[in-house]
């Protein structure tokens, strides 16, 4: 049976609800709990496979760019062939992904590479089309509680990242970790079936917007590829001014392409929506601060000697604050609407990454510092969840639903991509820098390593700067709401 997009399933129709809920969020953790490890557990996959740290930046960065860069198609299909069978599809990429990284063997990173590839498609698939399908068989208090476990999903997810790849990777292994996702994609792939499809009735056939995902695809590559390579290569090196020449030429021709198009494959015209704009653009700024994971991890890896797991530990306060607080953001969003939650969120957010940022301090002092910052990030993340995610959905046709939630989503991934690229760019860059560095004066403890604390330093306050510049955004798109327009 096929229900159209303007029927949504209650439970009084459809019983399977916290069964779906359930198989929704293991599908949703195959990427932020599983596949997102690899901020943690980055320099004891790159010692294993004997990999560089650029390439290994780019193992990391890469899965989320895919799915940026897919995630809008794949919303589309998910809208047009059906919701629940692009997850299922989704979960088979992931277990190839897995299975590829699973089997990579030392001295060459092509298995890695391409199982992060097919983990980006699979995250790409199953993102928007879950989404949608939460849209779809859940309304009003039971939508918002049904995307505040698709958020613990996510958010909560990116939370346990950490610590829990670094407890495989100390214990039995870091390939462990893709091997549990497997399982973890198989049982989510069970617990669905049965599920009644979800997918736009129209006998309207659309020719597919190629031109428009080619030029958005070498625009994508093009910049990753700049900022990836650019400390390394050199920023005025030949390469990278090509690179910077065809991420232009090709931006321009996709925003004409996709501007003059009624098809284009992302619908720029649902960015005249303020409020939706507003927090997808908030969105993929919070997304980007996946960037101080990566930076602040590594850091007391390399120059504290923690573990991957001693430091997976630091997140403790994270994951238990984003757990926590998810709920309570959606009790703020159905009092207070999604303006204030959101805004408070990244206040909190941003104050907790200026913590991490303390470079100056003792290894000690520091690993308390970080932990204290990292559990304020957490607290900021969960009150800003379920209300940016609830107005972005419900300022947009049902029609649409599948585009806009794979719209929403491009924006976390790519977020997530360019901000882990960018600090890694500023971190590793800065830290072979010559010369006194700026930190030399107030620096505690030891001075050997007194460029690299600053380059970590820089490279989190950039992601200071996204929280700041994501707090504009609420600021002027997203509505006041008062007591009359929140959900009661």
């Amino acid at each position: 049976m096929t229900f159209s997009e303007k029927t949504p399933v209650s439970s009084t129709n459809y019983r399977g609800t916290d069964r779906l809920i359930l198989g929704i969020v293991l599908a949703v953790i195959t990427f932020w709990l599983f596949a997102q490890t690899t901020l943690n557990i980055a320099p004891t996959m790159s010692a294993d496979l004997n990999i560089s740290n650029n390439i290994n930046s780019i193992a990391v960065s890469i899965t989320a760019l895919f799915s940026g860069i897919f995630i809008v198609v794949a919303g589309g299909l998910a809208d047009r062939i059906g919701r629940l069978k692009i997850t299922n599809i989704g979960l088979l990429l992931s277990i190839i992904g897995s299975l590829l990284i699973v089997v990579s063997p030392s001295g060459t990173a092509v298995f890695l590479l391409a199982g992060r590839i097919f983990q980006g498609l699979s995250a790409a698939c199953i993102m928007p089309a879950t989404l949608a399908l939460m849209k779809t068989y859940f309304d009003g208090k039971e939508r918002q509680r049904a995307l505040s476990f698709w958020s613990i999903g996510s958010w909560g997810g990116s939370g346990l990242c950490s610590l829990f790849g670094g407890f495989v990777a100390s214990t039995i292994g870091w390939r462990w970790i893709f091997i549990i996702s497997i399982v973890v994609a198989i049982i989510s792939y069970l617990i669905l079936r049965g599920t009644p499809e979800s997918k736009v009735v129209s006998t309207e056939k659309k020719a597919f917007d190629w031109p428009g995902l080619i030029a958005f695809i070498i625009a994508m590559l093009a910049l990753n590829i700049v900022i990836g390579q650019g400390s390394g290569l050199g920023w005025l090196s030949s390469p990278i001014l090509v690179g910077v020449a065809v991420f232009i030429i090709s931006a321009i021709a996709f925003f004409i392409i996709d501007g003059r198009s009624s098809n284009g494959f992302v619908d720029l015209s649902l960015f005249k929506n303020k409020t939706y704009s507003g927090a997808t653009l908030s969105n993929f700024l919070l997304n980007g601060a996946a960037g101080t994971l990566l930076v602040s991890l590594t850091l007391v890896q390399e120059e504290a000697g923690l573990s991957s797991l001693q430091s997976g530990l630091i997140t403790v306060g994270y994951l238990v604050a984003i757990l926590s607080t998810i709920r309570v953001g959606e009790k703020l969003l159905q009092k207070l609407g999604p303006r204030k939650p959101m805004l408070l969120g990244c206040l909190i957010t941003g104050f907790g990454i200026l913590l991490t940022s303390l470079t100056f301090l003792l290894a000690k002092e520091y690993i308390i510092t970080a932990f204290i910052g990292f559990t304020f990030f957490g607290i900021g993340l969960g009150f800003y969840a379920t209300p940016s995610t609830d107005a972005a959905l419900s300022s947009i046709p049902d029609s649409k639903a599948g585009t806009a939630s794979g719209i929403y989503k491009m924006a976390s991934s790519l977020g997530a991509a360019f901000g882990v690229a960018i600090s890694a760019a500023i971190f590793y860059g800065l830290s072979h820098s010559k010369g006194i560095s700026p930190m030399a004066e107030i620096a505690l403890g030891r001075t050997d390593n007194v460029n690299v604390r600053y380059a970590a330093a820089i490279a989190l306050l950039f992601n200071v700067f996204m929280v700041a510049v994501a707090i504009i955004a609420i600021l002027y798109t997203v509505p006041k709401s008062d007591s009359k327009t929140a959900v009661k």
